[in-house]
């Protein structure tokens, strides 16, 4: 008790002060239309604004829902298609799509790998394709019940059957340990017409990517002393940003190795 009326006598003028403002301002506000308009106009001007943060806050927590929910949306579609060309007697292998998010990668190592929040009980094995955004990402090389480690395309033991999409022409794309956002084309006769900006695509040859699965574009080529060209590519992954893929399983690549193991 003492100590509250010490607070009082001793701040008892600004407290006097504060108290007559408050009941000037009410007089104004309540007896006087135009500042009662102009407090009024304030006051929603301020809460408009609180509105306003709060909503932009509320939007960029749900973002990572929405962007699941676009990914399970696209891999739907991509499902949906499949399902339409499977009786396509011109289509060759046919294919199905799941989703799923990264929980982990590397850039900067000569062996890069990255983990997705799928595995076997969402029916994932080593040997499948990953894409993301339609372009090459990697091919899965472990699993385990709920997760699953994917060998990335910019890892030196990454190969991939590729192709020059403008002319035909397919060889063997690796990468070559140095940028990330660049991997190397070789076996490309030199009597071939190679041009800046052409498209690389998948050729389908390994029975575990899809024909036609974008890599980049070509940034850059040389002729060096052999008869084929050294062709650089500028990947469309940009593994960096790298958060939601699509884990493709070829539901013909199991008859289409037995048929060539037999072979050999």
């Amino acid at each position: 008790m003492r100590d509250l009326l010490d607070f009082l006598k001793k701040y008892n003028n600004l407290i006097i002060f504060l108290i007559l403002e408050g009941i000037a301002f009410s007089f104004i506000a309540t007896k006087s239309y135009y500042h009662n308009t102009k407090v009024v106009n304030s006051m929603r001007w301020l809460t408009h604004g609180v509105e306003i943060r709060i909503s932009n806050a509320k939007n960029y927590f749900n973002l990572k829902n929405i962007n699941e929910n676009l990914a399970n949306e696209n891999t739907a579609l991509r499902n949906s298609i499949e399902r339409m060309l499977m009786n396509d007697t011109i289509s060759q292998q046919t294919y199905q799509y799941t989703s799923a998010r990264l929980t982990s990668n590397s850039v900067n190592k000569q062996h890069n790998f990255f983990t997705i929040n799928k595995g076997a009980k969402s029916g994932l094995a080593a040997g499948m394709a990953v894409i993301a955004d339609g372009s090459v990402a990697g091919i899965i090389s472990g699993c385990s019940d709920n997760f699953s480690i994917v060998m990335s395309l910019i890892n030196l033991d990454f190969r991939l059957s590729a192709r020059i999409k403008s002319n035909g022409y397919f060889g063997s794309l690796m990468w070559d340990g140095k940028d990330y956002r660049t991997a190397i084309l070789s076996d490309i006769p030199q009597h071939v017409t190679v041009n800046v900006g052409d498209t690389i695509e998948t050729t389908g040859y390994s029975a575990i990517f899809p024909e036609g699965i974008i890599i980049g574009v070509v940034s850059d080529y040389e002729k060096p002393g052999s008869d084929f060209y050294t062709i650089k590519v500028r990947l469309k992954t940009d593994f960096r940003k790298l958060l939601y893929v699509d884990v493709v399983d070829s539901k013909r690549k199991e008859e289409f190795i037995e048929l060539e193991n037999r072979i050999k």
